[in-house]
């Protein structure tokens, strides 16, 4: 990070311009913020490149085509965008943000959304851990909500990364009042879905399973799942009853904020006598290679050689 860069604190791209993230600013009657009419993703940069930038990239348009959301750039614009603010910021390792908003109504007082100016923006600060690697073990716990279920699919999709966060805003609420770090979501009929910023992966032997619906389709899931198939692992994905879960070996989340983070308690159910799980250190290891790998690195051209 550039000593007195004042874009190192995050950075924010905005019709074309790249500013201070705390400058940046939307209109009060976008849609993005009045609905929350808007779709994002999130790609991690590690060690000055960008981690699998075009599955990212792949799944922010299946979001964008799924909401009709046309923000009139294409796939190598996008990827400009995040390049130039990125190498501005001067971050080696980074939390970045791609959006689509619906933008504000271009007939005014319309209630078609149609009507509306779309619009893309993009923003990236100091690379965010869900849970930072110095935090001890017997820190690294879940609560289950017991208070709210998961959003259905049937009225808000989860494949479509998406802002509609009141279920998860509640359940956080309950599981910081009880003491626990973070907290997982289940459907109405009982299975694991998610939780806020990550899926969840249960360890029964050499069984990795995670759950098939009510859930983002994590990139970083997805990378969790082909490291358990080169690891020699059955991988199930399929539903994941709650008395399943809290059977398993281990459990542990993926995370663009972090990777593979591991769990060791769920409620009152410690997993691996309150340590980490084999499996849970493995994965984790091996994504530490991977992000190191060429073949999953977008390299960054940045502005200004890296202060050592």
């Amino acid at each position: 990070m550039s000593e007195g860069n004042p874009l190192a604190k995050g950075a924010a791209w905005m019709n074309g311009e790249i500013m201070p993230i705390n400058e940046a600013r939307l209109p009060v009657n976008d849609w993005g913020i009045l609905h929350s009419d808007i779709t994002y993703d999130v790609v991690p940069v590690r060690d000055g490149a960008f981690f699998r930038l075009p599955d990212y990239m792949e799944r922010f348009r299946a979001s964008r085509a799924s909401l009709r959301l046309d923000i009139g750039m294409d796939e190598a614009a996008i990827s400009a965008a995040l390049h130039r603010m990125v190498a501005a910021s001067g971050l080696r390792d980074s939390y970045v943000a791609m959006v689509a908003s619906r933008g504000v109504p271009l007939i005014p007082g319309t209630r078609d959304p149609r009507e509306c100016g779309n619009h893309f923006y993009c923003w990236c600060v100091p690379y965010i851990y869900l849970m930072r690697p110095e935090m001890p073990p017997d820190a690294r716990t879940a609560w289950i909500a017991k208070s709210v279920t998961r959003i259905p699919a049937s009225s808000v999709d989860p494949r479509v990364k998406n802002y509609h966060w009141g279920d998860f805003t509640a359940g956080l609420f309950e599981a910081k009042d009880n003491g626990f770090e973070t907290v997982i979501l289940l459907d109405a009929n009982g299975n694991v879905t998610e939780g806020p910023g990550f899926n969840v992966f249960a360890v029964s032997g050499n069984r990795l399973i995670t759950p098939d619906a009510g859930a983002l389709e994590g990139i970083s899931r997805r990378t969790v799942i082909e490291m358990g198939q080169s690891h020699g692992m059955d991988v199930d994905i399929r539903p994941l009853p709650l008395a399943e879960f809290m059977e398993a070996d281990e459990v542990f989340l993926s995370t663009s904020g972090g990777g593979v983070m591991p769990l060791t308690r769920v409620d009152d159910r410690i997993f691996s006598n309150g340590a980490i799980g084999p499996v849970a250190a493995a994965m984790h290891e091996t994504y530490r290679l991977w992000i190191q790998d060429p073949a999953y690195r977008t390299e960054i051209e940045y502005d200004t050689k890296p202060s050592a």
